[in-house]
């Protein structure tokens, strides 16, 4: 008998070959990057592949339109990002991880618990991929025979 969802590991259906951006990438880079693919989020490594943070859409808004916050809504955080000049500065310092072990329902309620559509699976600090809510419904709909 073939294994139900509570069964499949996050290790089975993540993405393995996964675009990252590096610590001392310039936010020039980084905008190229959000401009050549279509992710929402991408996560930001050190030299030996340790998941140092992440980067999304909403920071890359922030300090494209920093300019036009108004005044009451600017944040200490919103104007340092604003002045940065690489993606350690601008990055999201402690993103959601999962396990390669851990169980596609255990990343779906991470998901839905962050409000987030991807989760960086990590093992031993370092980024081995990345799990979508795509993933997890192909996943899903693979072992339930729906294809």
């Amino acid at each position: 008998m073939g294994k139900n969802s509570l069964d499949i590991k996050v290790g089975e259906v993540m993405e393995k070959n996964v675009v990252v951006v590096k610590e001392d990438d310039s936010v020039r880079d980084v905008l190229d990057l959000f401009k050549k693919h279509h992710f929402h989020t991408y996560p930001v490594i050190t030299g030996d592949r340790q998941l140092a943070g992440v980067i999304d859409q909403d920071i890359i808004l922030e300090i494209l339109l920093f300019h036009r916050i108004p005044r009451v809504k600017h944040t200490h955080l919103a104007a340092v990002r604003s002045l940065g000049v690489n993606a350690k500065s601008i990055m999201i310092p402690h993103p959601v991880i999962i396990s390669p072990d851990a169980g596609l329902n255990d990343a779906a309620d991470i998901m839905l618990k962050h409000h987030v559509n991807r989760i960086c699976v990590v093992e031993h600090g370092k980024l081995v991929g990345i799990i979508s809510k795509l993933d997890i419904i192909n996943g899903v709909i693979k072992r339930k025979g729906l294809e």
